[in-house]
This record gives structure tokens, sequence and C-alpha cells, in this order.
């Protein structure tokens, strides 16, 4: 298989993977997104959220108000720009991100068990440094 193929069945299947995976969220996908952007790159703003989402400031900013009115973020002047807020997880938003996190990684590890066996197992192991090390690259995260 030559790479450009391995490239779209390797796309294909992680949409896939990702999508059966979020099956068992319980709250919207933009909502989760937010709140793990939040936890892993630290306070930002609507703006800084709808970029990295790639969605409308307007969508961002829905969803931004119906996690703060859930008491999962909270916003706070800005320190170089008083118009702006920055917004912050909550103690609320941190453990209901890690709630969803449980899930989503009990349902895939259910699956890896039920699947695979030891040596399928291991073999995805080692995949997943391969597909980190590739997420790097095209993140320019090296």
């Amino acid at each position: 298989m030559d790479e450009d193929a391995l490239a779209e069945e390797l796309r294909r299947s992680i949409g896939e993977l990702v999508r059966a995976v979020r099956a068992v969220d319980t709250m919207p996908p933009g909502e989760a997104a937010i709140l793990g952007f939040l936890d892993r790159d630290g306070p930002l703003t609507t703006a800084d959220l709808a970029r990295l989402r790639g969605v409308t400031h307007q969508s961002a900013a829905k969803s931004v108000k119906d996690l703060s009115a859930a008491g999962l973020v909270r916003g706070e002047p800005h320190p170089g720009d008083g118009r702006k807020l920055l917004l912050r997880l909550t103690d609320a938003g941190r453990s209901r991100l890690r709630r969803e996190r449980t899930l989503r990684a009990g349902a895939l590890g259910t699956a890896i068990r039920e699947t695979f066996d030891p040596d399928e197992r291991r073999r995805l192991s080692e995949s997943v440094a391969l597909l980190s090390r590739l997420t790097a690259h095209l993140t320019g995260r090296r």
C-alpha cells in the first residue's frame, strides 16, 4: 500500500474510532472540547477557543455561555485587555472533564480487551507511539 492510500485509510479509521469513543460522552462535543482545551492550555479567550476548535466565535460563545451557566468555566478580566474575558476551568469543570475522559477510556479499554489478544494489544501499544510521533509532526510539537 502506498503512503497516500495508507494516509486515507488511517484518516478514515481514526475518525471512525474517535466518533465511536465519543458516543459515550454525556455532554455536547463542543463543550467537552472547550473543557479539554482549557485543561491542556490554561486560560483562553472565547476567540482563542473558536480558533482552536475551528468554529465561529458565535458558536464558541454559546458553548462558553452554557458551560458558565453550569459552573464548569468562569470568566475573569483579561490582564492585557479589559474588554476581553479569560476563561478558566473551575473545579467542577475539571471534575466533569475527568468523568468524560474516564468514560471514554473505559469504553475504549473494554473494546481493546474484548477485541485483541495479548500479542495484538502489544502491537497496538507500539502503534500508539508511532501515532503520537505522527501527531507531533503534523502539529509542530516535535
